[in-house]
């Protein structure tokens, strides 16, 4: 196989790769502001455990995926919660608790997810 033959194949299983990945990543051009510092602080603090995207897992099968919150609660109930403090009844779970402008952004990114 000459180089750029290869050269060739690894553009292509890149692309292949890129076709697959992008989908479930958000937007983020087309979001705003306030939603893309909720995904930053989503990705930054909530990622090791749940999916903050529309289409994979969670890491943590027991962490619901972010997705999924709109099913079970308007998302905008979650606001007294996240400032006051998430505490939940697994050990896993990390207690935090956020300020007024950082629950306002999770609550507009999380909305981009309904």
């Amino acid at each position: 196989m000459s180089p750029s033959t290869s050269m060739h194949h690894a553009q292509a299983a890149l692309v292949a790769a890129c076709v697959v990945i992008v989908p479930s990543l958000p937007a983020s051009a087309q979001m705003s502001p306030p939603a893309q510092r909720g995904f930053t602080y989503v990705r930054v603090h909530c990622a090791r455990c749940h999916s903050i995207d529309r289409v994979t897992p969670s890491p943590l099968t027991i962490a619901p995926p972010f997705r999924t919150l709109h099913e079970r609660y308007p998302v905008e109930s979650l606001q007294e919660a996240l400032a006051e403090g998430i505490r939940t009844g697994h050990p896993t779970m990390p207690e935090f608790q956020l300020d007024p402008g950082q629950v306002r952004d999770v609550i507009a990114y999380l909305k981009t997810l309904e």
